[in-house]
Protein backbone atom coordinates (compact mmCIF):
# COMPACT_ATOMS: atom_id res chain seq x y z
CA UNK A 1 0.00 0.00 0.00
CA UNK A 2 1.19 3.49 -0.80
CA UNK A 3 2.05 6.00 1.86
CA UNK A 4 -0.18 9.08 2.17
CA UNK A 5 2.52 11.06 0.34
CA UNK A 6 2.46 8.63 -2.60
CA UNK A 7 -1.34 8.71 -2.59
CA UNK A 8 -1.33 12.51 -2.66
CA UNK A 9 1.04 12.49 -5.64
CA UNK A 10 -1.34 10.19 -7.53
CA UNK A 11 -4.30 12.33 -6.41
CA UNK A 12 -2.59 15.44 -7.82
CA UNK A 13 -2.03 13.68 -11.13
CA UNK A 14 -5.63 12.47 -11.26
CA UNK A 15 -7.09 15.92 -10.55
CA UNK A 16 -4.58 17.69 -12.82
CA UNK A 17 -4.58 21.11 -11.16
CA UNK A 18 -3.83 24.06 -13.45
CA UNK A 19 -1.78 25.76 -10.73
CA UNK A 20 0.28 23.81 -8.17
CA UNK A 21 -1.61 23.24 -4.94
CA UNK A 22 -0.05 22.15 -1.67
CA UNK A 23 -2.02 19.20 -0.34
CA UNK A 24 -1.75 17.23 2.88
CA UNK A 25 -3.90 14.47 4.27
CA UNK A 26 -5.93 17.03 6.19
CA UNK A 27 -6.65 19.26 3.17
CA UNK A 28 -10.39 19.77 2.77
CA UNK A 29 -11.62 18.74 -0.66
CA UNK A 30 -13.99 21.69 -0.96
CA UNK A 31 -11.06 24.07 -0.40
CA UNK A 32 -9.34 22.85 -3.57
CA UNK A 33 -9.80 25.32 -6.44
CA UNK A 34 -10.57 22.69 -9.05
CA UNK A 35 -12.50 20.14 -7.01
CA UNK A 36 -15.54 19.45 -9.15
CA UNK A 37 -17.31 16.50 -10.78
CA UNK A 38 -14.55 16.05 -13.37
CA UNK A 39 -11.88 15.98 -10.64
CA UNK A 40 -13.97 13.49 -8.67
CA UNK A 41 -14.25 11.27 -11.75
CA UNK A 42 -10.46 11.38 -12.13
CA UNK A 43 -10.06 10.27 -8.51
CA UNK A 44 -12.59 7.44 -8.99
CA UNK A 45 -10.64 6.21 -12.03
CA UNK A 46 -7.33 6.56 -10.16
CA UNK A 47 -8.64 4.48 -7.25
CA UNK A 48 -9.78 1.77 -9.65
CA UNK A 49 -6.60 1.71 -11.75
CA UNK A 50 -3.98 2.22 -9.02
CA UNK A 51 -5.61 0.43 -6.07
CA UNK A 52 -8.19 -1.91 -7.67
CA UNK A 53 -10.81 -0.30 -5.42
CA UNK A 54 -14.19 0.66 -6.77
CA UNK A 55 -15.48 3.84 -5.20
CA UNK A 56 -18.55 5.78 -6.22
CA UNK A 57 -19.61 9.38 -6.28
CA UNK A 58 -21.63 8.62 -3.15
CA UNK A 59 -18.46 7.38 -1.45
CA UNK A 60 -16.66 10.59 -2.40
CA UNK A 61 -19.59 12.69 -1.21
CA UNK A 62 -18.92 11.42 2.32
CA UNK A 63 -15.24 12.41 2.15
CA UNK A 64 -14.27 15.72 3.70
CA UNK A 65 -10.45 15.57 3.59
CA UNK A 66 -7.85 13.74 1.50
CA UNK A 67 -7.30 11.22 4.32
CA UNK A 68 -10.94 10.14 3.93
CA UNK A 69 -10.32 9.08 0.33
CA UNK A 70 -7.04 7.43 1.35
CA UNK A 71 -8.96 5.42 3.95
CA UNK A 72 -11.34 4.16 1.26
CA UNK A 73 -8.47 2.61 -0.70
CA UNK A 74 -6.38 1.43 2.26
Amino acid sequence: MDTIEQFIEKFNNAVDFQEPVEITGSTELRSLPEWDSLAALGVIVMCDMEYSKTITGDNLATCVVINDIYALVS
